[in-house]
């Protein structure tokens, strides 16, 4: 059985070519993976996208807008206008929102002068675009016999109690038996199920076999802090807190712009392929990175700079161009960021 982490890899490759499962894709999507919220970090997210507005979100360029950016681009006048007097009152002091202006005035995405007595003014460039349309949470499960596969159920009914994702999967590898064993674990019916087959020559093929529910994004939430455990001698009640609806519109679109910066194939900002046995093999279905050292596909945890096998690339790998661009390992990186940025629609 392959690791999490190798399928999780196979599951993004195949959400980016063929996503939506069972019918034709009519609108742009982007696969990210490891987005999430503080308390809960989905493995492969797929944004669906508004063709129209993901063209205009370009306008803004290819880094993530945080809270505090989103803030000023989306309240933005059309014309020069003190910042205090434009945007709306903020939850924490005017001078972060004044930080904000200039970040944002910095990156180019609206424009900023002194006006009367010295006071910051902003108008903005573009009208921020309504480009998500739709949040599909996947949580990727290859062997549910693993103990990682445990908390499945809990991890399931919290996302589909706080309603943040439209859709929540699991992903799970096909088996041959007769009923998959997916089917037989316990986890609320809200949840769609994909299984994963390999197939032949590696490339992968994804099958429903319980679709999802559509969840309520746009009504209030519920935030689980505490389940009870279970169990004769256990009386403990949940413990849990409503979501407002404008709270997790914010946060969805918070995950969005991360998930339009980093897309999927940022794994190895976490990794070494500075070592010289880090090596990115393309297989019929997606290139994964592999060790040569210890004749795997690795997963982040083992390729480190702890890993016992690291050795650092040979200086002599990096003085084959001018001006030096670094050897293999920086050669794996651009090329993974020039894929993430063919892949980003626009």
């Amino acid at each position: 059985m392959e690791s999490e982490f190798q399928f999780e890899l196979g599951v993004c490759q195949w959400a980016e070519r063929y996503w939506p499962p069972e019918s034709e894709r009519t609108t742009p999507v982007i696969v990210a993976r490891q987005l999430g919220t503080k308390g809960r970090r989905w493995d492969t997210l797929v944004i669906e996208c508004d063709t129209a507005g993901l063209q205009k979100r370009a306008n803004f360029g290819t880094k993530r807008l945080d809270s505090d950016l989103l803030h000023i681009v989306k309240n933005a006048p059309p014309a020069y206008e003190w910042y205090r007097d434009a945007l709306p009152e903020p939850s924490y002091p005017w001078r972060y929102v004044r930080e904000a202006v200039h970040r944002a005035a910095d990156r180019g995405l609206v424009d900023r002068r002194r006006g009367t007595n010295g006071r910051i003014e902003l108008r903005r460039k573009w009208e921020y675009p309504d480009w998500v349309r739709r949040i599909i949470a996947i949580e990727n499960k290859p062997d549910l016999d693993a103990s990682a596969a445990r908390d499945l159920a809990a991890q399931l009914e919290r996302d589909v109690a706080v309603s943040l994702a439209d859709e929540v999967w699991v992903a799970t590898a096909a088996t041959d038996d007769s009923i998959e064993p997916v089917l037989l674990t316990e986890r609320p019916q809200e949840a769609g199920i994909l299984t994963i087959d390999a197939g032949s020559r590696g490339k992968s093929s994804a099958t429903v076999i319980w679709h999802p529910s559509t969840l309520a994004v746009a009504e209030p939430g519920t935030r689980i802090l505490e389940q009870p455990t279970g169990g004769k001698f256990d009386a403990s009640a949940c413990r849990f807190e409503y979501v407002s609806p404008e709270w997790k519109a914010g946060k969805r679109l918070e995950i969005a712009e991360r998930a339009y910066e980093r897309g999927w194939r940022s794994y190895a900002d976490s990794m070494r392929p500075d070592c010289r046995y880090f090596e990115l093999r393309p297989e019929p279905d997606v290139s994964r990175p592999y060790c040569t050292a210890k004749n795997c596909h690795q997963t982040v945890r083992e390729c480190s700079g702890s890993c016992p096998s690291f050795e650092p690339e040979p200086p002599t790998w990096r003085q084959h161009e001018w001006p030096i661009q670094g050897g293999p390992g920086a050669g794996i990186k651009r090329l993974l960021a020039e894929q993430r940025e063919r892949q980003r629609p626009e």
